[in-house]
């Protein structure tokens, strides 16, 4: 819903003539994909991911971005074999990132996100150091991630959980920036900054990535 609400915005933004933004979305089982990628299975997240871009190709999709983090973990398999252009949310944070000027960002995330080479391979390539938050840290993130903010639970004490973690990040490896490597980590942290932090937020990264491909 934060995606199709902000593509139109951005969409009806830059383009001020009163039209909209055709798009498809394929809403796919959650479940299944958290217990391939919790099993390991990597072939079988890319097969059941491509099924599933396939479908939007079937559909007339001329490109399309998965409105996640973690499926990124497969990103470029997912790539190699897709009938259709997909648009990296990772690529574009580190787009971002690099326009900013940073050299040295935290990740936060679920723990596929944290612990996965997704995003230092891409960052890395790019000379921006990635910094995740030490384990018993993303012991909870994760733990709140999946069991909170993914069910639709934001909760302020939650917020000032996550918050602390910045703060000790920002003191242990004074980090230039913090990517919210979770779609729903924007929906409990609002602000764009903390503490002078700034938040990459990746939702509305790739959102402007999408709309970019859509006025191209």
């Amino acid at each position: 819903m934060d995606y199709y609400r902000s593509i139109i915005k951005r969409y009806r933004e830059r383009k001020p003539d009163g039209s909209y933004p055709g798009f498809l979305i394929n809403s796919i089982d959650l479940k299944k994909e958290l217990d391939l990628i919790i099993a390991n299975d990597l072939v079988g997240t890319t097969r059941f991911l491509l099924d599933e871009i396939r479908k939007l190709a079937r559909a007339g999709a001329d490109f399309a971005l998965i409105a996640s983090n973690t499926p990124h973990i497969v990103f470029d398999d997912l790539q190699r074999q897709s009938p259709i252009p997909l648009i990296s949310i990772v690529e574009a944070t580190c787009k971002t990132a690099k326009a900013m000027k940073l050299k040295r960002v935290g990740l936060i995330g679920a723990r596929f996100t944290m612990q996965g080479n997704f995003y230092p391979k891409v960052f890395t390539g790019e000379g921006i150091e990635l910094v995740v938050p030490d384990p018993d840290d993303q012991a909870y993130i994760h733990d709140k991630y999946m069991n909170e903010l993914v069910n639709g639970v934001f909760l302020p004490a939650t917020r000032e959980g996550l918050l602390t973690i910045v703060d000790r990040l920002k003191k242990k490896s004074n980090i230039e920036g913090l990517i919210l490597g979770g779609t729903e980590l924007p929906l409990i942290l609002r602000d764009e900054s903390h503490n002078g932090v700034p938040f990459l937020n990746t939702t509305k990264i790739h959102v402007e990535a999408a709309v970019d491909q859509i006025l191209a």
